[in-house]
């Protein structure tokens, strides 16, 4: 059976942009297995599940009461109780102030050589579900970059949606420095859709693990961390292309092995994308 990873953050992830890519998976007969950074229970973000949420920079109401349920339910089951633990999967590359740190290295690259030779043969994708949680524990994880370097060399599709996308510019080989998705065409999160306020993350991160002194179950950071469109124009070099697509209803591309989508609104297209990409062999899809 046809399996897909799911990677989804713990600080805050946008339900339609899980519910998207997971109900398509489902419909198309394929297996799904979640990740989260440390193998706790991710968190939807609150807007995410309110259909009277006004999405500021767009100036209307992104999430319909039918979409705000399958996130409210879900968020309710038990569905996410155990996803798998990057964590406890692939291991932290060394620091090189450590006084053993050739001999450290070798045990990393060889403890990653065992999780692509022998654990992702047993997928057949990978998808980061965005939400603006993704910019704490999942763009910038080493660990889930090496995943990404492992789906890649094994040929296998990765698909990223919104802020998830991040973790494809930032995922990169040590040596050589330059982005995977450097001479890629890739959709994003542009410029003009970012906040200016109200950038939300959520769950159970105070230092006794719960919410509390944490805004109640979240916490309001104001703008977006960076502007991703700006992240992805650079990484995809002069010979990529940022596709941004800006008042257009959907964006969704494909430039195999990379699926990306813009945001929300591209959630049900990005799923589309993964089974015809696994399904039918597309390779190419929005440019």
């Amino acid at each position: 059976m046809t399996k897909v990873l799911i990677a989804v953050s713990e600080w805050g992830y946008w339900g339609e942009e899980l519910i998207g890519p997971l109900e398509a998976c489902e419909k198309a007969g394929f297996e799904v297995e979640f990740l989260t950074a440390t193998g706790a229970r991710p968190t939807p973000q609150a807007a995410s599940m309110a259909s009277d949420y006004v999405e500021p920079a767009q100036g209307k109401t992104v999430t319909t009461r039918t979409m705000a349920k399958k996130t409210t339910d879900l968020a309710a089951s038990r569905r996410l109780d155990k996803p798998r633990n990057l964590t406890g999967w692939v291991p932290a590359r060394p620091y090189p102030s450590s006084p053993t740190y050739l001999r450290d290295l070798e045990a990393y690259y060889e403890a990653v050589e065992r999780v692509v030779t022998r654990d992702l043969p047993g997928y057949d994708a990978l998808c980061v579900v965005g939400g603006t949680g993704a910019t704490v524990d999942l763009a910038n994880n080493q660990r889930l970059h090496e995943l990404i370097l492992g789906f890649i060399r094994l040929d296998k599709p990765v698909a990223a949606l919104g802020y998830g996308v991040a973790a494809l510019a930032f995922a990169r080989d040590p040596q050589r420095r330059t982005s995977i998705i450097r001479g890629k065409r890739v959709t994003g999160h542009p410029f003009l859709y970012d906040l200016l306020d109200g950038t939300e993350f959520a769950g159970p991160h105070a230092m006794d693990g719960s919410t509390t002194g944490f805004g109640d179950g979240h916490i309001n950071f104001g703008p977006p961390f960076y502007p991703l469109e700006f992240v992805l124009r650079d990484a995809v070099g002069p010979e990529g292309e940022f596709i941004g697509n800006f008042g257009r209803p959907e964006s969704v591309v494909v430039d195999f092995p990379f699926i990306t989508a813009r945001s929300t609104e591209s959630s049900a297209g990005c799923g589309r994308a993964i089974v015809t990409v696994l399904k039918d062999g597309r390779r190419r899809l929005g440019w």
